[in-house]
């Protein structure tokens, strides 16, 4: 074995001997290539952080850059030593084609995880709806978001199922109307149910006043009178201002003697004779 491994090693010699400036142009083109390839990586990295591409996008991009010239600067500093290298790309190129096969569905994602990043249809913290599931978005990465639901879940989402659908972003309007539906019953005073929830939501300091709150009677129903209540708040406060109103009408009513009907329907029975 030592033999062979001293054989090896004197065959090397010789070869090295015989194409010594093979072997020096090949390490000059190697390291001069190699720093050329960080300069530009480098400069790769600079235009996008002045262009503001967010920073997950900037180092998968750089990393993608800097990794083809080196493969580019290997290729060409073989091919000073000699080594046929039209196969070598050949085999290359039919790889990335079987890996690129392989991980189709990995390429949609991370073509949509660009999109999300360029684009930004939201931002982390936001509280959206998307690919079916409803929560506050917490990372955005390249082959996937991270979301976490109301009841505290954290749900991996593929960023392709994302992207080909629908995106509700609950959080990307300073402003959000409130939309709720109440009802009395036909003997109650509409006039007065219109002033008792005007009070209502004039006596809450969340409701804005422009633009102004809409409250009308939109429907006449088979047991009640519905009306509609359309106030405009902040979004951070919707959830708390249609709860606590929804309390507040029912308490209210319950004071101004203003009913909420059940749903009901009137049977008429024909007596007749047999």
């Amino acid at each position: 074995m030592t033999q062979f491994v001293q054989g090896m090693v004197d065959v090397a010699i010789t070869w090295v001997q015989q194409n010594y400036l093979s072997v020096v142009m090949a390490l000059l083109v190697f390291f001069i290539g190699k720093w050329i390839a960080n300069l530009i990586t480098k400069a790769v990295r600079t235009i996008l952080t002045k262009a503001k591409v967010d920073p997950i996008l900037v180092d998968f991009l750089s990393g993608i850059v800097k990794t083809v010239l080196i493969l580019f600067v290997v290729v060409a500093a073989l091919t000073q030593l000699g080594v046929a290298t039209t196969s070598l790309v050949a085999l290359i190129g039919a790889a990335g084609l079987a890996v690129g096969l392989a991980l189709k569905d990995s390429l949609q994602n991370f073509a949509s995880g660009v999109m999300l990043i360029m684009f930004k249809p939201f931002k982390a913290g936001d509280f959206v709806e998307a690919a079916g599931v409803t929560g506050v978005v917490e990372k955005i990465a390249i082959f996937s978001t991270i979301m976490r639901t109301g009841d505290n879940k954290e749900i991996i989402v593929p960023n392709g199922a994302i992207y080909g659908g629908t995106i509700t972003n609950f959080s990307a309007r300073p402003t959000r109307r409130v939309d709720m539906v109440f009802g009395i019953g036909y003997g109650d005073d509409i006039k007065k149910t219109k002033e008792v929830l005007a009070r209502i939501l004039a006596e809450d300091e969340r409701i804005l006043k422009d633009p102004a709150p809409v409250i009308a009677v939109s429907e006449l129903g088979d047991s009640s009178v519905n009306f509609i209540v359309r106030p405009w708040v902040n979004s951070a406060d919707y959830w708390n201002v249609y709860w606590d109103t929804h309390e507040k009408v029912k308490l209210t009513f319950d004071e101004e003697g203003i009913s909420i009907p059940f749903p009901q329907m009137d049977v008429h029975l024909d007596k007749s004779d047999s």
